[in-house]
């Protein structure tokens, strides 16, 4: 079982809070969907055996055309031996799904709609920078569905400038009031070299404080799993059997290969991640040296990473499976180091795994860098 991620860098409008590698200029976004293909050629050897999911993440992946979109899942195929039962996401902007539209993703195999909502309230999407009302994300939604989506995942953010819990409740109960299938919900981060980090220096805006922060992470459990809403990981909620398996796929060890600008691949043993640059990754890809680094991955790294993933799922990290994996060494530091939290009621241990509390949650960031292993 492995992963596919396609990274799609175009915008048509850059959000204020963006630091993923994107861009608003066009001009070469046919020549780069013709790397693409290339690459997923060139590198079709990297991953061994079925192909489960398929993801195209940017960016906004919904500026691409029919044709565009056809043409690379044209390559998927022809190069990689797809599962019948693959979920194939694509994320788009509301303001792109147009009834039309959403008909080409479902004729072209798409069964999994991801879309970037962030907020239902007007104020905040227009300090987001975003191009959509609340009311054309509303609408999307329901066109998604009326197009023939069961499965469709939504993003929010809280934590916004100068945001309080009533303007955050109203914004969940919009969402669930919508009933997809799945929500993400993001704390915002002033990402330096934003505008809207520029802005919070400047003192244009002002952010919440921590304890704003944490009553909007609070009520976003409580009120998500009232309705249903399985919290299975830190920033995930999904109905019953509607978990997002490629994300899952990341934090559960399973490989995956990134195509196109800035993407990243993992296949058990190294990471490789591409240029971030969109010119400098098609002239790698045309030459037939696509442009990327590889990391090696040690064994200390190699649980470190199994820490900083498997613990922000409600999975948890699997003693046993650390003991063979990496040996008692590393797996007697973890419970060493695991014991004040346990004693803390920040972590508890389940089904053979340590995993994150209601309490843990809120510092689980201090309870991964007290479990990693520094050399």
């Amino acid at each position: 079982m492995a992963g596919i991620y396609i990274h799609i860098p175009f915008c048509k409008r850059r959000c204020l809070y963006c630091a993923f590698y994107s861009s608003t200029l066009h001009n070469e976004q046919q020549r780069y969907c013709d790397a693409l293909c290339k690459e997923l050629r060139l590198r079709s050897n990297y991953i061994i055996g079925t192909v489960d999911t398929v993801y195209f993440g940017g960016g906004t992946p919904s500026t691409l055309t029919e044709q565009q979109l056809s043409m690379i899942l044209g390559a998927i195929k022809e190069n990689f031996t797809l599962s019948p039962t693959a979920e194939i996401t694509i994320e788009a902007n509301p303001d792109d799904l147009t009834p039309e539209y959403l008909a080409t993703l479902r004729s072209l195999s798409f069964n999994r709609l991801s879309m970037g909502i962030q907020s239902f309230d007007e104020r905040q999407l227009q300090a987001l920078g975003r191009r959509h009302t609340a009311h054309r994300a509303s609408q999307a939604v329901e066109n998604a569905r009326a197009a023939g989506f069961t499965n469709i995942s939504i993003d929010l953010m809280f934590a916004l400038p100068s945001s309080t819990l009533a303007e955050w409740q109203r914004s969940i109960e919009q969402a669930i009031a919508l009933r997809p299938t799945h929500i993400s919900a993001y704390n915002l981060t002033y990402e330096e070299g934003t505008p809207l980090y520029r802005a919070l220096q400047e003192g244009s805006i002002k952010a919440v404080d921590e304890e704003e922060n944490l009553a909007q992470f609070s009520t976003l459990i409580d009120t998500l799993a009232a309705a249903g809403y399985r919290h299975y990981e830190i920033s995930n909620f999904a109905l019953p059997g509607y978990e997002s398996r490629h994300n899952s796929s990341y934090w559960h060890d399973v490989p995956y290969l990134g195509c196109g600008a800035a993407a990243h691949s993992y296949d058990g043993h190294s990471r490789g991640w591409n240029i971030a640059d969109i010119n400098a990754y098609i002239e790698g890809v045309e030459s037939g040296e696509p442009n990327f680094e590889v990391e090696h991955l040690s064994p200390t790294e190699q649980y470190n990473d199994a820490i900083l993933t498997r613990l922000r799922t409600t999975d948890g990290v699997p003693v046993d499976w650390i003991r063979q994996k990496f040996g008692d060494r590393l797996t007697d530091y973890m419970l060493k180091n695991a014991a004040a939290h346990l004693s803390a009621g920040r972590l508890r241990e389940h089904s053979g795994s340590l995993v994150l509390t209601r309490d843990g949650l809120f510092v689980s960031d201090a309870i991964m860098r007290d479990l990693i292993y520094i050399e």
